[in-house]
């Protein structure tokens, strides 16, 4: 049955979506079981090794510090904007803009990579059970149906989402406590504190992986317009997802240290074949039975259930682009019946197949290519539009809106921005180390595609000033 409570004339289906529907849609596009499972070890491989859990608390109060900020904003904006709306009205409409098309550029980045990553990892899951497809079927039969699920309306996305995202805490909460049950390796003892370990190997780069594994919480304002009660529902939110995330990538990677021990960490993880089977390893050693498989398939669901919340949000940043008249008036139209964001949501799938089909046509590798190289585009728009946030935030409240002290307006995200910005600078400079391009053309071409999405989208509010100013004057207006 449709709800059609709120509904009106190319407006987004209100008063759909309650606390817990909001949290596990964010939740689902970090994907829990995928940052275990794929960036943990990595980040224990590459990284500072046992200093992982150190880190992953420190980025877990960096995200804090921004939210806090964050969500004094969204007590005065309400449009499924997000990034864009804050940027529009703190900074103006140019730089609402620029961050438009940078978050469109952004989410369909980190959407590519991952349908990759899903089609890579599904072909080994399911061809260990006889069941062998090349990985672009499993990519386009992903993509077939996160399609289907945007197009339609959004409490069915979000009950999938809270199933999916539950069990893939499930699966992992199993293998942390028969670790915690049977004492690990040797003792539970470990002192994630130690500086020795923070700062051993590279701090950056596990920084990079820990930051990765946070990507998505951002998105509790975009469906500000869809939420019951906003003005309680956004600011928990936002504050539910940073903590569960955090909290539990600092528990999960303390338990996957004890499980060997601090001393065999990095041999074990370095004697693997691939690194992202060492989760699998430790479930198998400490579990067993049909545990080590039925993670695999969640696996499989995980990269699923991320790929349906970027499409998301997608979906939800080209309706109000469209909206606002950035893009064309089409997009900003919602279904009849639905209330979904449709044309946004038909054009990220149909941009979806054609990535597809230009990575399968040319043979390339679905995770070492086309995740990877892709991927990483995304989470250098996030960290942008994060850095612009911060900005907006304390320009916003310098202007004299009311409501919040200097700490949340002004100290927090003035340290958040900093911290975010720097960073940006990093990844854009260490593009090509990062992704295996260094020394060719994709290690400045693919990272350069940031900075001319905002430049893009800077032309665009500017086109829109001139031919429709009170348009322009309006961006990032209230919705709710």
């Amino acid at each position: 049955m449709t709800d059609t409570t709120g509904a009106g004339a190319n407006r987004l289906r209100s008063n759909s979506l309650g606390l817990l529907a909001v949290t596990f849609m964010v939740i689902s596009a970090a994907a829990p079981l995928t940052g275990v499972a794929g960036a943990v070890p990595i980040a224990f491989l590459i990284g500072n090794g046992t200093g992982v859990p150190a880190t992953f608390l420190f980025m877990t109060l960096v995200m804090l510090a921004f939210s806090v900020g964050y969500v004094a904003m969204s007590r005065h904006v309400k449009n499924a904007g997000a990034f864009y709306a804050y940027a529009a009205r703190g900074l103006g409409g140019t730089w609402g803009g620029a961050t438009a098309f940078t978050a469109l550029v952004a989410y369909n980045a980190m959407q590519f990579g991952l349908i990759g990553l899903l089609g890579g990892i599904a072909a080994g899951v399911f061809g260990s059970f006889g069941l062998v497809l090349p990985w672009w079927v499993w990519s386009l039969l992903a993509i077939a149906l996160v399609g289907v699920l945007g197009y339609r309306q959004v409490d069915l996305s979000a009950r999938v989402m809270m199933v999916l995202v539950a069990l893939e805490y499930l699966v992992v909460f199993i293998v942390d406590f028969a670790i915690l049950g049977k004492g690990g390796a040797g003792g539970l003892a470990l002192n994630i504190f130690d500086t020795g370990a923070i700062f051993s190997g590279s701090m950056t780069a596990a920084i990079l992986f820990c930051l990765g594994s946070f990507i998505g919480f951002e998105a509790t304002t975009i469906y500000a317009e869809e939420a019951r009660d906003p003005d309680r529902t956004i600011p928990r939110a936002t504050y539910l997802s940073v903590l569960m995330i955090g909290l539990f990538f600092v528990f999960t990677t303390w338990l996957m240290i004890v499980a060997v021990g601090a001393d065999n960490l990095l041999p074990t993880i370095g004697g693997l074949a691939d690194p992202t089977e060492y989760f699998f390893v430790l479930a198998d050693q400490y579990v067993g039975g049909p545990v080590p498989p039925i993670a695999g398939i969640l696996l499989v669901s995980s990269l699923f259930a991320a790929l349906s919340a970027f499409h998301n949000y997608i979906a939800r940043y080209s309706y109000v682009a469209g909206r606002e008249g950035l893009l064309p008036a089409v997009f900003g139209q919602t279904h009849d019946r639905h209330q979904s964001p449709h044309i946004g949501s038909v054009v990220q799938t149909v941009g979806a197949l054609v990535v597809l089909a230009i990575f399968a046509g040319l043979g390339l590798d679905p995770i070492l290519n086309m995740f990877t190289w892709i991927s990483q585009i995304g989470t250098l728009g996030v960290l942008g539009m994060m850095t612009v946030t911060s900005v907006a935030v304390i320009v916003f409240f310098g202007k004299g809106a009311a409501g919040a002290s200097p700490l949340k307006t002004l100290i927090l995200p003035g340290v958040s921005g900093l911290i975010m910005a720097a960073l940006f600078v990093y990844i854009f400079l260490n593009f090509g180390d990062l992704t295996g391009t260094t020394g060719g053309a994709l290690g400045t071409i693919l990272p350069s595609l940031i900075p001319l999405a905002a430049l893009v989208g800077m032309l665009a509010a500017r086109r829109l000033k001139a031919a429709n100013p009170a348009a322009f004057a309006r961006m990032g207006q209230n919705q709710h």
